[in-house]
């Protein structure tokens, strides 16, 4: 593993970039939640899961924790910053997953479009906030909705954040007894990346799954 800095117009982020044995597959950006670091359980596990089949891993510090801010501010501005990050990071082309837990699973599904992304891991989607379920405005659901690629979702059945519902394009893992922090079961959450990746068009087929 080496870290790397990477330049963006929010300022610099930071990245553990990890490769796997073989000749790398596809590439997995990772990051963390609002105010979080990138080595909770959950993205540590999907992170491991990708690495074994065949990726080359980043784990993203986004540049406003770098400079020590603990809210991201405005999602404009991390999105934008997000798109230069993944762009530094696959200068080959490599097909691209990208995720995150929480607010990062929100960056994540907000910019894949704009990135090209194959597949989008989203760990603790916050559908909404906590006790705000069914008042306007409050609901995540289109951003969960607009990835324009398939999406895994893995929440705990006790977040109170919510829990989405699955369609054509985004299939829900819900572990039992997990809250918001999805802490007590990587294994689970591994097992549920290594499965879905193996769905993914070219990204799948080129892991041996």
């Amino acid at each position: 593993m080496h870290d790397v800095e990477i330049m963006t117009g929010a300022g610099p982020a930071r990245a553990e970039v990890a490769r796997p044995a073989g000749e790398p597959r596809f590439l997995a950006v990772l990051t963390h939640g609002a105010g979080g670091t990138p080595d909770t359980p959950d993205v540590l596990a999907a992170r491991d899961a990708a690495l074994a089949l065949g990726a080359v891993t980043a784990l993203v510090t986004q540049p406003y924790r770098v400079r020590g801010a603990r809210a991201p501010g405005s999602a404009v501005r991390q999105d934008a910053a997000w798109a230069e990050i993944v762009s530094a990071l696959n200068p080959a082309g490599l097909p691209l997953v990208q995720g995150g837990r929480s607010n990062g699973a929100r960056v994540a599904c907000r910019t894949a479009r704009q990135v090209n992304a194959t597949g989008v891991i989203a760990l603790a989607f916050p559908l909404h906030p906590p006790g705000r379920r069914g008042q306007p405005g409050m609901s995540r659901d289109g951003e969960l909705r607009e990835a324009g690629t398939s999406v895994l979702v893995v929440n705990g059945d006790r977040d109170p954040f919510g829990v989405p519902e699955p369609d054509d394009a985004t299939r829900v893992v819900v572990l039992p007894g997990e809250t918001h922090a999805l802490s007590k079961k990587p294994a689970a959450i591994g097992e549920a990346v290594t499965a879905w990746l193996g769905t993914l068009p070219g990204v799948g087929q080129a892991a041996g799954t």
